[in-house]
């Protein structure tokens, strides 16, 4: 159930067995969520952090007028809000964009884990500062990137960050986002994105069969892309 999880944290530094153990056993039985179902409301105060185990959700901010913009994209393994634990009221909410499968950490369970297993508790630091770096990367990318390399930039992101967590079959990974919804996350009309996309096609940078995305040309999409990984810290990293 936390096996994604576990494969993030293994990458930088492996948890103790008592820990994996310890984090396991606090971890509620699995929830079920559709596409477009609210998993952590906007304005709520959980007691509890949810961890996705399977599909695909997205932080996003409603506005008073009903429209959304969507901050950040989730995959298994990731805490989709543990920032939860301290910060009482959530400003956004997050949603599934398809069928979801989750588990819950509470928060009370929490407080004793990070307090009894202090590196634990370094490690879902570290999980969070991993959050905020991504979301510095997407900031930089609505306001300094153009269209196709803020594109190309999120692909290569979203690539690794499946590679981590064993979601890709050699040079493809599963990308179930409509288009509406990739326009969303990068702040671009509809009519922009497909015109992106198209282009990265046309240079011979990926292929997009339905949710399946393959990168036919990492250099060239990272290039494009001015892609630099080191705001994922995809190597060692003792804590």
């Amino acid at each position: 159930m936390i096996e994604a999880l576990l494969k993030k944290l293994d990458l930088r530094d492996p948890p103790h067995p008592e820990e994996r153990a310890a984090l396991a056993e606090s971890m509620s039985p699995v929830r079920r969520y559709v596409a477009g179902q609210e998993i952590v409301f906007q304005g709520s105060s959980p007691d509890e952090s949810v961890l996705l185990v399977k599909g695909l959700t997205a932080r996003a901010n409603t506005l008073r007028d009903g429209g959304q913009q969507i901050t950040a994209l989730h995959l298994p393994g990731d805490f989709v809000d543990l920032h939860s634990f301290l910060l009482r009221t959530m400003d956004h909410s997050v949603i599934a964009l398809v069928d979801c499968t989750v588990t819950t950490l509470a928060h009370d369970k929490l407080r004793t884990l990070t307090s009894r297993f202090p590196h634990l508790g370094r490690l879902l630091w570290l999980i969070t500062l991993l959050d905020a770096a991504i979301h510095r990367q997407w900031l930089v990318g609505m306001g300094r990137r153009d269209a196709e390399a803020q594109c190309a930039h999120l692909l290569c992101e979203l690539f690794l960050r499946s590679k981590v967590v064993g979601l890709t079959a050699g040079e493809a990974f599963e990308l179930p986002l409509h288009q509406g919804d990739l326009a969303n996350a990068l702040g671009r009309s509809r009519a922009t994105v497909n015109a992106a996309v198209q282009a990265m096609r046309a240079r011979g940078l990926i292929t997009w069969q339905g949710a399946t995305v393959t990168i036919t040309d990492w250099d060239g999409l990272a290039g494009r892309a001015e892609f630099d990984p080191t705001y994922l810290q995809i190597h060692p990293n003792p804590v």
